[in-house]
């Protein structure tokens, strides 16, 4: 089996939820992603994903947004701001360590540009980013504010590419080739109906666990593991960015991204001193997006009751964990040259997994 397929599609689903029709975060309506992969010469191999709420002026209509930081080794932008206000006004991109400063300076070219933001003197840029530098020469600075633009140009609803795509090109993750995962979880009417979707940019450590499956122990590939050549590294980070439609708060929304790391604690994750480990989350539907009238005090602002939250914190960490899963399954073996050394990321071994899942 060297074909790469979905954890689904190999019997990993995780949670009691049912996934959207692309079991992506694009299945939340307005939700486009964009990517560039950047793989050049020997030892590059780095690349970028921007994810968009909408499809208007996102600076002119504002979703609102919510953070969370399970450890805060990283380097993401413009989240000072969020906090404070509650909100989104740019895209997000998701890049690597040393071109987040590249990043923002792509989003504030980009919504400088937009029709609506002639007089714009401020723009509050987020940009997400783990450290690929294990696989991609990431002091040769291999990426550029034009491939962000691209990123943020191409954008689009429908099907996400995953694993060795985007900003998930050289990431790693449990010792394996990481990658950017999706997944979505559909609540029933009867709990309001809503869409949870998450996106991953895959690049920490730890145990490798999937729905139960001590994968990372039956590869021989995890931190801590004593006597074994292949031990697994527990640094590094993971950015979730999770969309609903449902008409949360931001106060809400950051409760949102808190279960996120659910998501990810259920993968096995170390959540180690060197890992940067963050998610935002934001909503889309129609009566929170802060538009110039309701910010002028024209109109009030839905608020989804506290009381009704579990389900959704429920379906942020089924797609998060899901998410995760995808990247791996669907990851690519990436080789490059780093000062003279050939490094390789190994792409999970699905046949292993297969195998011993049947044997589960």
């Amino acid at each position: 089996m060297t074909e790469r397929r979905r954890a689904r599609a190999l019997g990993f689903a995780p949670g009691i939820l049912p996934t959207g029709p692309l079991n992506a975060i694009t299945d939340v309506a307005g939700v486009r992603v964009g990517q560039v992969t950047v793989i050049a010469g020997e030892s590059t191999r780095t690349g970028v994903t921007a994810i968009l709420p909408h499809d208007r002026n996102p600076f002119a209509h504002r979703v609102p947004a919510g953070l969370f930081a399970m450890n805060g080794f990283g380097k993401m932008a413009g989240v000072t701001q969020l906090q404070e206000l509650g909100e989104l006004e740019t895209p997000i991109l998701l890049t690597n360590t040393l071109a987040v400063g590249r990043a923002v300076e792509a989003l504030v070219d980009w919504t400088l540009a937009q029709p609506g933001n002639e007089d714009v003197r401020s723009v509050n840029a987020v940009v997400g980013e783990t450290n690929d530098g294990r696989l991609n020469d990431i002091r040769a600075r291999g990426i550029g504010a034009a491939e962000m633009r691209e990123a943020l140009d191409i954008a689009a609803a429908g099907p996400v590419a995953e694993g060795s795509v985007g900003a998930g090109t050289g990431t790693m993750a449990f010792g394996w080739k990481g990658g950017i995962g999706t997944s979505s979880r559909l609540l029933p009417p009867a709990l309001g109906g809503w869409t949870v979707g998450a996106l991953v940019q895959a690049n920490y450590g730890g145990a490798l666990t999937m729905c139960g499956l001590e994968a990372g122990k039956l590869l021989g590939k995890y931190y801590l593991a004593e006597h074994v050549a292949q031990e697994a590294d527990a640094d590094g980070s993971v950015v979730v960015i999770v969309a609903t439609d449902a008409p949360l708060s931001d106060r809400n929304l950051q409760r949102l991204a808190r279960r996120a790391m659910a998501g990810i604690a259920r993968t096995g994750a170390a959540f180690s001193d060197g890992s940067g480990d963050y998610a935002i989350a934001f909503a889309t539907h129609p009566e929170v997006i802060r538009t110039p009238e309701k910010r002028a005090g024209a109109a009030t602002l839905a608020d989804w009751p506290n009381d009704r939250m579990s389900p959704l914190f429920l379906a942020a960490a089924e797609a998060t964990e899901e998410a995760v899963l995808n990247a791996l399954t669907m990851a690519t073996a990436i080789e490059s040259r780093i000062g003279g050394r050939r490094v390789v990321g190994q792409a999970l071994p699905l046949e292993r997994i297969v195998v011993s899942r049947g044997r589960g």
